[in-house]
């Protein structure tokens, strides 16, 4: 396989000759499920690239794209863009203007592809600011905007298909395929260079951690595209015969899942924190015997061991509770699930273990942009799963764990470096090592597991080390607390500044007879809230050391966003960004006056 597939656009030709697919990607239009086949994919790919180059797209130019949601014709576009030797600038949908001003001028950006009017008129703000951007495309009708079927239209004149054969034929594996700008929890985003091989060797090396039946499974694609993690499950489904099908939306992945019944998908530990507080608020809600046998499963679900190290008594009783409890969990997410996987940010134990015991095994990954992504993945077969773990590192990709903890990645997968930005590169590169700014340890076995971000691993003016992601999660296991920073360098203790599940306060100060006040400042004022919460920092505390347990908290009223820019496009607090905006609560908590 890997003879054959070298670079990117070899992925959908490797699928026409081995599986041929009639449904290769299916996006839903006005309530219908529209297929895709292998063969219309690579025709339009085609057509696609005919058109760039009719309207002078060179190689070596760079082409943006931004979609609000995963679909078919962003998969079309990209082939067609990569077959002319054109670099694709995969655009989160929800940053900010000035991002979008900052990176189309930084890649100096020719055309830009959007998904809907929403994102026009963003683009549309900036188009003037951005010299080099000629043209703007819409996959959406829109008004005032051309759409990308022109592109299609002109390229169906095929007489040009010799001179597009002539450039994919050029086009060597480490030359540059994409410029992904990392989000960060910090400063500018950096554009990082990543090859074909880059990718491509990704994808062939994570296949044998694939634990369904080549040609036959179906997978449900939500994460955003323009993330490298999900880009490259993207093309590893393509060579693995696997139907994809593109989430309607966040809000509509309940629906989704009961329409498609997938066999595979990939998360984020947030989205299955949401799963799961859903899943518990409902228990909760049931009555007396029911109530019972619901949290006696879950209780056993959290207690969870891989390949039956609990002993068969306890396999017994999870025979029950499956048949009483669990199989509603897996019905409700269609029915079919076998594996998902989950990358961008620590998975809380708790939850690839209750999730293992209903029968829907997580497997958490390690990955960055610059590793096209994935360094390691657990993998339920042959005994390469251990929770609480990122799994073993991947074949090809090598780990070593430098003196002071970091961990440092080698392999075809490291990218090529940051554009523009040598010095940057240099920085975080020794020899062919790069460094992944991550802490961490390899186990006996071969386990890699994370310990903490290095940038963010701080000390208190007593000289204790503070991990904050490690409090984090842990804080976050309460349904009370949404999201959470840990704060405290150069201060006398460790603090949290916490976003509180609003709707979860509203619902416990109903059940409690609270008062329900319409603004979430009011609900945060409230000394029983704020009491409430207070113990379930508690609780969060338990199993940390005495100079490493929140002492202090402020909650803030405002919900952290993508949109706002509190959270990166993967659900990750921005420390620069918040501490920022709650200075003051920062100034409260330590008593700093100014």
């Amino acid at each position: 396989m890997s003879k054959k597939i070298t670079r990117l656009f070899d992925f959908p030709q490797y699928q026409l000759e081995n599986y041929n697919l009639s449904n290769a990607f299916n996006t839903k239009h006005n309530g219908k499920w529209i297929a895709t086949s292998t063969e219309e994919y690579i025709e339009k790919a085609n057509a696609v690239s005919r058109g760039l180059l009719k309207i002078g797209v060179k190689p070596g130019d760079k082409i943006a794209v931004a979609s609000s949601t995963n679909r078919t014709e962003w998969n079309i576009l990209d082939i067609g863009i990569l077959q002319v030797g054109a670099i694709g600038v995969p655009i989160y949908p929800t940053i900010t203007k000035d991002d979008f001003e900052y990176i189309f001028n930084h890649a100096e950006i020719s055309i830009c592809f959007i998904s809907d009017s929403d994102l026009y008129k963003k683009v549309s703000k900036v188009k003037k600011k951005v010299p080099t951007l000629t043209e703007i495309y819409s996959f959406d009708k829109v008004n005032k905007c051309k759409n990308w079927e022109e592109i299609i239209n002109l390229g169906e004149d095929k007489s040009s298909q010799p001179e597009i054969e002539k450039i994919k034929d050029s086009i060597k594996p480490k030359d540059l395929a994409t410029i992904i700008y990392t989000s960060g929890t910090t400063g500018r985003p950096k554009g990082v260079m990543l090859s074909h091989q880059n990718i491509v060797s990704n994808v062939l090396d994570c296949m044998p951690r694939l634990p369904l039946k080549l040609g036959d499974f179906k997978a449900l694609s939500f994460l955003p595209v323009c993330h490298v993690f999900e880009r490259m499950l993207l093309y590893l489904y393509q060579c693995s015969g696997c139907s994809i099908y593109f989430a309607e939306g966040i809000d509509k992945i309940g629906d989704n899942l009961k329409e498609i019944k997938p066999d595979f998908m990939t998360v984020v530990p947030r989205l299955l924190e949401k799963v799961y507080d859903g899943i518990i608020n409902k228990g909760s809600e049931l009555k007396g015997i029911k109530k019972a046998l619901f949290f006696w499963a879950v209780d056993l679900g959290l207690k969870w061991e891989p390949y039956e190290r609990n002993g068969w008594f306890y396999e017994k009783k999870l025979a029950i509770a499956d048949k009483l409890i669990f199989s509603k969990w897996r019905d409700a997410l269609g029915g079919n699930l076998k594996t998902m996987v989950s990358g961008s940010a620590a998975l809380q134990p708790r939850l690839a273990k209750v999730f293992s015991a209903a029968r829907m095994p997580i497997m958490e990954g390690y990955g960055l942009t610059e590793t096209s992504p994935v360094v390691a993945v657990n993998m339920i077969q042959n005994e390469m799963l251990k929770v609480g773990s990122v799994g073993k590192v991947i074949r090809n990709v090598e780990v070593k764990i430098a003196e002071d903890g970091e961990i440092l990645v080698k392999g075809p997968n490291v990218m090529l470096g940051y554009y523009k930005d040598e010095e940057k590169t240099a920085s975080v590169m020794t020899g062919d090592y790069f460094h992944t700014g991550d802490k961490g340890e390899v186990d006996e076995n071969g386990f890699l597991s994370i310990t903490g971000r290095k940038k963010e691993i701080f000390k208190t003016s007593g000289g204790k080390y503070i991990v904050p992601a490690l409090l984090e999660n842990s804080m976050k296991e309460s349904r009370f607390i949404e999201q959470v920073l840990v704060i405290g360098e150069g201060q006398k203790l460790p603090a949290a500044i916490i976003q509180p599940n609003f709707d979860f306060l509203r619902e416990w100060a109903r059940i409690h007879h609270e008062p329900i006040p319409g603004s979430n400042q009011d609900l945060i004022e409230n000394p029983h809230i704020i009491e409430r919460i207070a113990v379930e920092i508690k609780k969060g505390n338990k199993g940390f050391g005495k100079w490493e347990k929140i002492k202090k908290f402020e909650l803030t009223p405002d919900d952290w966003g993508i949109e706002n820019g509190l959270l990166t496009p993967t659900m990750k607090p921005k420390r620069t960004e918040i501490l920022k905006k709650y200075k003051d609560l920062y100034n409260k908590i330590y008593e700093i006056k100014e």
